[in-house]
Order: structure tokens, then sequence, then C-alpha cells
């Protein structure tokens, strides 16, 4: 541990009381540790109760922050990007001088193009460290970047570029997914063609190839009159590196659109001063990783976890980041991601709970993990997905290091609550995300939007304003429209949209969305409990429950299970036990008896159960199947599986194109 790398003084309770008490010094202080070309000369900046900003007068760049200071403080031959590759069985390192000398070539490919600071650049790739280059090259000259997760639908693809209007797209020949490939220039040409006018803006598409997937740049040139197709690797041969460029704090860093976005998409904006001074204070005081440790972040660099905690935030503190392409089973086995801890001695990994959920199912006993060694490991980070608290506990007994549920949002950027390991470990409760991180002052509101903030009592999750660094800055094109998504509801505070409650140490349990409180007979029944429940049984791999129409209660709730692999129960006992459990442990106002068992649950890439979507079927609403489905054919078996619990389902369905 470096000396600049020191739990802050005085613990937990004490730091985050300054943090909300003195945010002036406090964030001032915090900024110290970021290279400024102006050094702000405020932290917070209060023009009214919904519009603040965090550094104003600042500049900076996060790009120079993220690669240059490090090879000017000597670590120029430290690993910057460990990129596995499980499905092509390749492996490639990047230090921190080959990387910033990449992301500055790349940097005068877009400046080549006529990019210029405020510019769009629509990134389409899939997990390669050439998304990582074309992100860090938007920051370096100041691009906006929005990056897309490959492989989406053109349709929704097109509804984005039509939104943020990108000067130029960077692309790949395409992604490769454990039993097929998935071709991206067909799909980008096809929401070209669907923007219409809107693509107009387009100038340039910028391709990499892959060995692995057909197409090229070539194959398309030529096909419009207004669109370049450009290879990637020539285009970076001939370019003049280009150097960074101060920025104003508050200049945006990128555009990221919420997973699940349909119609009129929703761009989350985030800016470049309060987001690297942020990631900068968490990497170092709640995931506790700094110069030359090595984060292993199981994630997309489509989602927000992968923009903070695979590019960003390792990159700003210093660290080495792993970017692996591949699934937490079936690449090759239920033992990839030890395999990667153990190559690579990773101190953090990061994932989703879906994702220990689907190991648990094909290796409840864990036995892969016995083939690798995992002695670097010091902690497990998981977010995404209500942890249970069953394989929390299978987890942590398996890898005997903490296991940190950490609770945030895209809008957030960094965790609301976690365990701040850099600055003490705290006491661990299995099913809470434990406590509120220094920056957020989180309170319980009723529906009239009165403080409630007392142990036990349960309601809306919100965070008195203004947000900490970090946090959004506002939604892409629309100022009223971030206002009236996060700020109307309850004056005064950002609306999570989650419903929970604090207990008497002050951890906070976060029980779902808060259209996952259902209303049973006038009682108020969180999903999140119940499936708790259901995870305590020893067949049950994963499981969602949802509340479906009830003539008589109003809802009920109905459970849909998986099962570990090699289980020998029969279906009917295990649905016979399921529906004890919950009766004895929550009672029967739940009237829970219908368990639905499913082959898999449908879920989004991200790891997000559809638990809508599921609740539109059985109540035989109309429903669309989100673009971010992981693979559509679950809903058909969803249905099929449905009529051996409720009447077959009429619905009106809408797929949405692939």
């Amino acid at each position: 541990m470096t000396p600049e790398h020191v739990a802050s003084p005085g613990g937990y309770a004490a730091t985050r009381e300054r943090s909300l008490s003195d945010r002036e010094g406090f964030w001032l202080e915090a900024a110290e540790q970021v290279a400024w070309s102006t050094a702000p000369a405020q932290a917070l900046e209060e023009r009214a109760a919904d519009d603040w900003s965090w550094f104003s007068g600042g500049e900076l760049n996060v790009c120079a922050n993220a690669l240059d200071r490090h090879v000017e403080a000597g670590r120029g031959d430290q690993a910057a990007i460990i990129y596995d590759s499980a499905v092509t069985d390749s492996v490639r390192r990047l230090t921190y001088r080959q990387l910033r000398d990449r992301v500055a070539r790349f940097a005068g490919v877009l400046r080549d193009q006529g990019v210029v600071a405020g510019d769009r650049v629509l990134v389409y790739c899939p997990m390669v460290p050439e998304a990582a280059v074309a992100m860090l090259a938007c920051a370096r000259i100041g691009a906006i970047h929005s990056v897309v997760f490959g492989g989406f639908a053109a349709n929704e693809l097109a509804v984005r570029i039509g939104d943020a209007r990108p000067k130029v797209i960077v692309t790949s020949s395409g992604g490769i997914e454990p039993n097929r490939v998935v071709e991206y220039l067909p799909l980008v040409r096809r929401a070209l063609e669907i923007c219409d006018d809107a693509a107009s803006g387009v100038q340039a598409v910028i391709v990499h190839n892959r060995a692995q997937v057909p197409g090229s740049a070539a194959d398309y040139s030529g096909s419009t009159e207004s669109i370049a197709w450009i290879d990637w690797l020539t285009a970076e041969s001939e370019a003049t590196p280009a150097d960074p460029v101060p920025l104003a704090a508050d200049h945006p860093l990128y555009i990221l659109y919420t997973s699940g976005t349909t119609g009129s998409p929703k761009g989350i904006v985030r800016d470049s001063g309060g987001y690297t001074v942020a990631l900068t204070w968490a990497m170092r005081h709640i995931f506790d990783v700094g110069p030359g440790e090595t984060i292993f972040t199981a994630s997309d660099v489509g989602w927000v976890v992968g923009h903070s905690f695979i590019v960003y935030g390792p990159l700003l503190a210093g660290a080495t980041t792993v970017i692996y392409e591949g699934k937490p089973v079936g690449t090759p086995d239920p033992g990839a991601f030890w395999r990667v801890i153990d190559d690579y001695e990773a101190k953090v990994l990061f994932t989703a709970p879906t994702a220990l959920r689907a190991i648990r199912r094909e290796d409840p006993e864990l036995s892969q993990l016995r083939t690798h060694d995992t002695s670097s490991l010091r902690a497990l980070f998981v977010a995404g997905e209500r942890m249970d608290p069953e394989t929390w506990h299978w987890a942590r007994d398996g890898l005997q290091v903490p296991v940190i549920d950490n609770w945030w949002q895209t809008e957030t950027g960094w965790p609301i609550c976690a365990n701040p390991l850099g600055i003490e470990q705290l006491e661990m409760k299995p099913g809470s995300t434990a406590v509120p991180m220094p920056g957020f002052d989180v309170r319980i509101l009723d529906g009239a939007g009165n403080d409630v903030t007392e142990p036990g009592v349960e309601g809306n999750i919100a965070l008195k304003l203004p947000l900490p660094p970090g946090a959004l800055l506002e939604v892409w094109g629309s100022r009223q429209r971030f206002i009236d998504s996060y700020l109307t509801a309850f004056p005064g505070y950002y609306a999570t949209g989650d419903a929970g409650f604090f207990d008497d140490d002050g951890y906070l349990t976060v029980l779902g969305r808060t259209d996952d409180v259902i209303n049973v007979a006038g009682h108020r029944l969180s999903t999140g409990s119940l499936e708790e429940v259901l995870t305590q049984h020893h067949a049950v791999a994963e499981c969602a429950v949802i509340g479906v129409a009830d003539p008589l209660k109003g809802q009920r709730a109905a459970g849909f299970i998986t099962l570990k692999h090699g289980s020998l129960d029969a279906h009917e006992h295990v649905a016979a036990d399921l529906v004890r459990l919950v009766r004895e442990q929550i009672g029967p106002v739940a009237s829970f008896r219908d368990v639905t068992i499913v082959e898999r649950l449908p879920k989004t890439r991200s790891g997000k159960i559809l638990r809508k979507t599921m609740r539109q079927i059985v109540d035989g609403e109309s429903y669309t199947v989100p673009a971010t489905i992981e693979d559509p054919a679950v809903i058909d078996a969803l249905i099929a599986a449905l009529s051996t619990t409720f009447s077959a389902p009429t619905t009106s369905v809408l797929t949405l194109p692939r």
C-alpha cells in the first residue's frame, strides 16, 4: 500500500458526517488527488434547489488523469489493461504507456474526422480493449462518447443514434458468443437506414476488424454518399497523436442510456470533474484498490458498472483492470472467474448476483474453485440485482473473503451504499446493502414525501439534494426531463424509485423497485423478502417473485424458480415445500400458492430479471420484450411453462427486432 493509499482518519462515521456537514471542505480535499489544469476555487455551486454543479471554474482532462499522469509518475510499464478472451482463448496486455499511445493515436483518428470537443461519438463494440481505447480517446479531445451494448438490435441502435446525433460511430466487425458470432456491421448499416434524416450527422463509421467475425469497412465503403467507412488499424497507423485538451469540470464526459429503455431513450449525462473526483475517492475508500493492484469487474462496458469500474475508476486509481470476454459459466466451465483471479492475482472481484447464482447452479459445491489459487482475492463486490442471503453465505463461505453488496444506479455513477473497505471494514449483514457512502444523504419518505427515516420504517428511498459529485448532470437534450424524472416526485430529493428501510445500526435494506412492493388484501409485501425465503430451499438456484392480479385480494405473490443442476427433487415436491416455507416465515397473508419451475428466467444482458414483463404476461397485458433481453427465446419457454400453473395467458406481444 503506497502512502497515498491510506484509509481516512476517524473511521466511517466521522468521514460520512464530515461529507454532509462540510461538503465544501470534504470534496475540495478529495479533489486534491486529481490532476487539474486549473484547480477549482470551490467545490459546490448551488444556483437553485434543483440546480447545482461541482468544481465550477476547474479544468482538467479525464484521459490525462487516467493515463498520462501515471506514465509521468514512472508507472508506464505497469499493466493498465489485461484483456482475457475466454471465447477466443487469447490474452493481451497493454501497459499504461502502450495504452496512452494507442489512445492518443485514435484521438488523432477522431480529430481527422472533424471531431472536436462537444461532438458525440457512438461506440458499439464487444468486450475488447478497443472499446476502452475509443472511450478514452473521446475523453482526450473532449468528445462525448455514448457506448451502446454490442449486439443491440438495429432499431434500438437507431433510436440512440437519433437521440445523441453522433458525428462518428466506432464499431467492430462483431461479437463472439459461446455458440455463435454476432455480425455488427449489418446492424449498424440497418440502424443508419432506419435513422434516415437523423443519421445525416454521421460522417464516418470506423470499423475494428476481428478475424473471427466476417465483415470489414471495405465491404460497406461507397454504400452511402455521405458516410465514410474507415478501417481502424489503417487510420490509426496514419494518424498524428492528439494531446489531451483541458475541459471545464462540468463538460459532459459521456451519455449512457439506461437499460431497458424503449420509446424515447433516457440518456444519462455524466460530467468530467465530479466523476473524476468521485471515482478516484471511491476506488481508494470503498474498494480499497490502489496503484499496481488488480480489479476484475465482470461486467460490460455498455453498462454503468463497466464505465465506472472497468474503465475509468481503475485507471484513475493507477490500478490494473481486467477486460473479460466470456461468461461466468460455459466458457468453458463455472470456474471461469476463479481462473481469472488466479491468473492475474486480482485483489477485488466485482460482479452481479445473477452471475454468482449461475455459478452456484452449475457448481453448488464450488469444486472448480478448489482447482485455482484465489488467495490474492481480498473482497467480492456485488451489485445490479438483489443479493439473496443464501447466495451471499455460499460465496462468503467458499471464497473466505468479505462479500460486499453495494447499491447504486446508472444515474448515480458510483455506490450509494456499500461497506467502505478503504476506510474501515464494517459488520457484514446478508440481505442488506450496508451503509450510505459519504456524500449521499439517504432518507426514507412516505408517499406524501414526509421524512419517516426511522429504524424499521419502510418507504421510498430518496437522496437529499444536492447529489454528490459523480452523479448525473442531466438527461441528454432536456434539463426539464431530468427534473421531471427524478426531482419532482419529492421536492428537495432525488427519487431513486426503490423502496426500503434502515435497521437500528443504520444499514439499508433495499426491497426492490417501488412497483415490486405488492399489495395483498391491504398488506404491503416485498417481493424481495419473499425471494429470500424461496432461496433457502436446497434445490433452488434462482427465483423471482411477482405480484399477479387477484380478483379477491387485489394481488397475490407468484414464484418462478430455477433448480440447481443435479437436483433430484420432483417438481411437485419443491413447489409444495416452497409454499410451506412462505407460509411458515411470511404467513398466510402472502396468499402464496403459485410456483412455476422454469429452465431459465428472462433477464437483461446486465443480469436484471424482467419481473415487470413476467407480471404483464401472467396478467394477460400487452407487453414489449425489451431490447436488452439476453435471450428472447426464454419468453416463449416461460409462456409455455405458465400453462402448468396458470391458465394460458392471452397477451398482445410486441417483440423488438434483433
